[in-house]
């Protein structure tokens, strides 16, 4: 039976995080609210829960997961930057973006690109989210929650029970999200590439 819980997107309670964390752990997948809409993750390289949020969202081999990381630090433990791809990162993060990178050695292989060994990595700007990362202690496996056929991200937890609630173990309901996905660059060439522009300002990314 999928768990419904109310957590303060402002002031997280420690109770919940840690019954959250506790099902992420367990291998359960998680429906959580980020900066830029409702997401679904799961524990790293957790195989059969990774393969369930490969058939909610209808994903391919060839997609592209996120790694959501607390901080910048933490994204050079899975990525590789150069000191131009992190002064980039270091002036738009955290924030509504999801940047490609090459992955290293600590990513496991069922989440990279089979080519190109490459990772979404992001840092958002949400209380929910980094109060459930630093329980975690390490990234959330993480992809958008765009239903099949539907070009936005969900945004009311309510909804997404209704909708999902039977595959998911947790829906976090932190309230109202917003509407537009995350911007996607890519980043493991400069000038970047703008894989997908969304909530978060592009600009920068094309002035480069």
């Amino acid at each position: 039976m999928t768990q419904f819980f109310q957590i303060h997107p402002e002031t997280p309670q420690k109770r919940l995080i840690d019954q959250a964390v506790e099902i992420v752990r367990q291998g359960g997948v998680i429906a959580y609210p980020t900066d830029s809409g409702y997401a679904l993750g799961c524990q790293m390289g957790e195989k059969k829960a990774i393969e369930k949020i490969k058939w909610l969202r209808s994903l391919d081999q060839k997609h592209n997961f996120t790694l959501v990381c607390s901080d910048l630090s933490e994204i050079g433990t899975y990525a590789k930057l150069d000191n131009a791809e992190f002064r980039l990162l270091k002036a738009h993060t955290p924030g509504p973006y999801t940047y490609i990178l090459t992955a290293t050695n600590e990513v496991p292989r069922l989440l990279l690109h089979p080519k190109r060994r490459s990772i979404g990595v992001r840092v958002p700007d949400h209380d929910i989210t980094h109060a459930l990362l630093e329980a975690l202690g390490q990234p959330l496996m993480s992809v958008t929650l765009i239903p099949v056929d539907d070009d936005l991200p969900m945004t009311d937890a309510e909804e997404i029970r209704e909708r999902f609630g039977a595959h998911l173990d947790l829906v976090i309901d932190g309230g109202a999200c917003h509407l537009e996905p995350t911007s996607v660059i890519d980043l493991r060439e400069l000038p970047p590439i703008i894989v997908r522009e969304g909530r978060g300002d592009v600009t920068p990314f094309r002035e480069y």
